[in-house]
Parts: structure tokens; sequence; C-alpha cells
């Protein structure tokens, strides 16, 4: 005797219920014609014999799936994780849900990504950055969906944008930094650009630094990103031994710039009164850590929440609708680590 059962359909909900199988299929969409009356019964019926419902067969004929698509570049970054959150939260009260891929750092793999995501028919995709690979983009040119890009401002979006620019961030702490005194400034970041807003956050130093007429030559790789703590403090040693007389560090994260600063606590090396440490993120670290550390706060739930509100407004407009640009405005959080 075989141990699998027959699944319960929906024509035996509908028998039990005493309606037909298509008010069955309307009570589980939501839809208005079945009253709450009429709804209960299915929904107890349902209840009694163990029955899910398929959506598949109706999920074909809508064209939705129910869900927008989502790249990130890891799943351990506090920053993105807070983004997808408002992007969730943003999503849910529509009936949206993510589905959530990870590229680390990579656009091959976001390449790849892309490819299977949209494989699933998402209503909308969400990536992390503006700069992809040639085959990503037409991917997402073509997808026919809303596509929206994160944490950046490329110059030429493919559809809609909502972020800032990382290398203006950046600049705003050189001039924090030069305000305050500071010349002889480093730079502590990947020693690849597969972290490409890691990578703009290095270029706005250096533009930062031209315009005030400081040399740019005290950039330290620290490895491929993300940067951790150590390698933030293997960077900080490197640059101690190579320029000593450095005044401030602006560091492409907190967790790097967290590193550079226990390296200073066990060398002796009083912050900020010998060496000033920025950051970027404002992660809780920054916050807690003695010294505070200055950093830049990009906003990470404010960017899900508006990346969620740019999908529902070109879901509404539809294929005619306009580009959104919904720049994020980043916020200097000035701590003790840079203090005069």
């Amino acid at each position: 005797m075989s141990l699998t059962r027959k699944p319960p359909t929906m024509i035996d909900v509908a028998r039990l219920a005493g309606v037909s199988p298509m008010t069955v299929s309307r009570a589980f969409k939501q839809d208005g014609s079945v009253s709450d009356k009429t709804r209960t019964s299915v929904m107890e019926a349902a209840d009694q014999l163990g029955y899910v419902f398929d959506s598949t067969a109706s999920t074909l004929r809508s064209q939705r799936t129910g869900f927008v698509a989502v790249t990130i570049p890891s799943i351990n970054n506090a920053n993105f994780a807070d983004t997808v959150r408002g992007l969730s939260e943003g999503l849910k009260p529509y009936g949206l849900q993510i589905l959530l891929g990870t590229t680390d750092y990579d656009t091959a793999k976001e390449e790849e990504l892309i490819e299977q995501l949209l494989r699933r028919r998402p209503e909308a995709i969400v990536v992390t950055g503006g700069k992809h690979t040639e085959r990503a983009r037409r991917l997402l040119e073509n997808a026919g969906i809303p596509v929206v890009e994160t944490w950046d401002l490329p110059q030429d979006p493919i559809g809609h944008v909502v972020g800032f620019s990382n290398a203006a961030a950046v600049g705003d702490l050189v001039d924090h930094l030069v305000e305050t005194g500071r010349r002889r400034i480093a730079f502590i970041g990947g020693d690849t650009d597969r972290d490409t807003r890691g990578a703009d956050r290095r270029l706005g130093f250096i533009a930062a630094m031209q315009r005030h007429g400081l040399p740019t030559d005290r950039l330290i790789a620290a490895g491929p990103p993300p940067i951790s703590m150590r390698e933030g403090a293997n960077a900080m040693a490197h640059l101690l031994a190579e320029r000593p007389d450095t005044e401030a560090v602006i560091c492409v994260s907190d967790l790097s710039a967290f590193g550079a600063l226990t390296e200073c606590e066990r060398r002796g090396i009083p912050v900020p009164g010998r060496l000033a440490i920025a950051g970027f993120g404002d992660y809780e670290i920054a916050g807690i850590c003695v010294p505070s550390l200055t950093t830049v706060d990009p906003r990470p739930a404010d960017i899900g929440r508006k990346a969620a509100e740019a999908i529902l407004e070109a879901r509404e407009a539809g294929p005619a609708g306009p580009r959104l640009s919904l720049p994020i405005g980043t916020q200097l959080r000035l701590r003790q680590s840079t203090a005069r």
C-alpha cells in the first residue's frame, strides 16, 4: 500500500464549501466579488482538508509572480541588510516579497545571478550599484520590468535610480579633515575595483585632495573587498611604517576604520591627537567604539524604502511612465576620531 496520499484539490474544497471551483480561486486571491461569509467558508473547508492553493496557473495567466528580485554584494554587510529591510517593508503591504541573491562584489557573478533571477519572471529587479558587465546591462534593459539601480548615481542609468555619489560623500570627509588643519591625508581601500562603490570613494578622495592642492600618493590597498577589521589594521600598520608623518586616514568602510583604530591603540598612537581616522557607513560599531568614529551615513534603510516607492510608481505608470531618479542625501557624522 502506498504511503503517499493524493492531495486535496480545488474541486474538493468547492464541494465541501458548497461553492464553485472558480469561487474558491477568487477567495484565495482576495477577489472583491467574494463575500466575507463565502471566503470564510472556503478557508474553513481548505483548512479541514489541508488544501494549499496552487497559484502557478493564475500566475502564468496574469504575469504576476508576487516577488521582486534583489541583488546585493554581501549578506554580512549591515548596510545592505538595512536596505533589504527597508525595501521589504515598503513592498509587503502590496503583497510583494523579495527573492534575494548575493554577488560577492563580482560583476561576472552579478551577470549570472541577474540571468537566473529573470528566468523566474520577477515583477521588478533591484540591483546594487550602477556598473555592470555589458551582458548584464543588456539583460536588464530588455527585461521588460522595472529596474532600480541603488547605492549609486550612474551617469547612464538603465531604469530607475535610488542612491548617492560615493565620490562626493568621501569628498565631504576630505573637506572636513582639511578644515581641521590636516594636510597629509591617506586613504585605505580595496586592492581591486571589484567593489565599484569603494573604487568611486577612492576616486572621490583623489579628486577632493587635488581640489585642495594636496598630494594624493597616500593610497593603501588593504586587500580584496569587503575589507575586514584585520585588513584595516594591517593596512594601518603598513601606512605607519611607510608614511609615519600621516595626519589623517579615510577608510573605505567603518569596519576597516575600526581595525585601523585598534592598530593605533596597540602602538600607543593617540586618536585624534596624533592621527585622525574616519570611516564610511555609520555602522553601529562607529558610534560605540572609543574614540567614536567620524563617518558617512548613507541612510541604507531609506534607500530600500525609496526603491520600493520607485517600483510601486513604475507598476502604476506602466512601461510608458517616466524614469525616476531619487537621490539620497548622505549625512556626515562628526565624532571623536577627527576632533580638534
